[in-house]
């Protein structure tokens, strides 16, 4: 397949670049981006980030049988971006992760507004597997891993590809996936586990685990939802130290309670959304966040 001309614009300039005319002359300069900036080619099967955010989110409404869930909410992320997002229960936190990866949708809830992948892959329109194909993977609470299985055969069966996990138990891995493996075992601080069977592991190194898992899929963008339950100090500091060592190569959006736990992941200077009610209350640097008196009397001081 060619590669196609990209048209796309971003949502949040769409105001001011609808009903735009290039002066006489000037179409090609327009539509090769040399004027706007904003034309480019398109290559097929990638996600674009041209403008540096993966995932948009504007206008988002969620409604259940009248109940909103979702109220107008605004969020970007950029692409290799590490994003703590924090809120009291019932801030809309897990219903917007399920939007983001087709659980919930058009199909059974009322959905207004706009969630796109890059600029072109508007996530509203497909669903919960073609959305996993795309490079979006999640972690719920609880892990999810093969227990009867051993770490290897877990990471295996996870790897991207036409592959089945019979495939993957039955034949010998080629020298690049042996190297991925190696690699993630070694990421994920299992190397010494890594033939023993996952439902022997420790809560923290099935979590860990899961997310090498996840990982085996290269994904663009990984959700992980309360990561840290659970977890002992010693396995909270270690997946902190797990997740920091991922930024740049995927982008990740963190929801999460323990507050010294975002620390460890925002820093100084990451940025932190807090949700109440189904809309951005606050957004900043952890402290900005923490100083906020809408976050005090909604969130924090609780």
């Amino acid at each position: 397949m060619s590669p196609l001309i990209q048209f796309k614009k971003r949502p949040h300039v769409d105001r001011w670049l609808d009903g735009f005319v290039p002066s006489e002359g000037l179409e090609n300069d327009a539509r090769t981006g040399d004027m706007t900036g904003l034309g480019h080619i398109l290559q097929p099967n990638t996600i674009d980030t041209t403008h540096g955010d993966i995932l948009y989110i504007e206008g988002l409404t969620v409604r259940f049988d009248g109940f909103r869930a979702i109220n107008q909410l605004n969020l970007y992320i950029r692409a290799g971006e590490l994003r703590c997002v924090i809120g009291p229960n019932g801030a809309g936190k897990t219903t917007l992760m399920d939007v983001i990866t087709g659980k919930t949708g058009p199909r059974n809830a009322s959905v207004e507004g706009r969630v796109f992948l890059g600029q072109t892959i508007d996530l509203l329109s497909l669903r919960e597997s073609q959305i996993a194909q795309l490079g979006i993977g999640r972690k719920f609470q609880k892990p999810t891993v093969f227990e009867a299985f051993s770490v290897w055969q877990n990471l295996a069966m996870a790897q991207k590809g036409e592959r089945g996990w019979m495939y993957s138990l039955r034949h010998r891995s080629d020298q690049a996936l042996e190297t991925s493996l190696d690699e993630t075992l070694a990421r994920i601080k299992l190397l010494p586990q890594a033939h023993q069977l996952a439902g022997s592991l420790s809560h923290g190194q099935k979590q860990r685990l899961e997310i090498g898992m996840l990982l085996m899929q290269k994904p663009e963008l990984l959700l992980l939802d309360e990561p840290a339950a659970g977890m002992t100090d010693e396995e909270t500091v270690e997946l902190a130290e797990l997740l920091n060592s991922l930024r740049g190569t995927c982008s990740m959006m963190v929801v999460e309670h323990d507050m010294t736990f975002v620390e460890a992941l925002a820093g100084e200077s990451g940025t932190v959304t807090v949700l109440a009610e189904g809309a951005v209350l606050a957004e900043g640097t952890l402290a900005k966040v923490k100083s906020d008196p809408a976050v005090i009397e909604s969130y924090l001081g609780r």
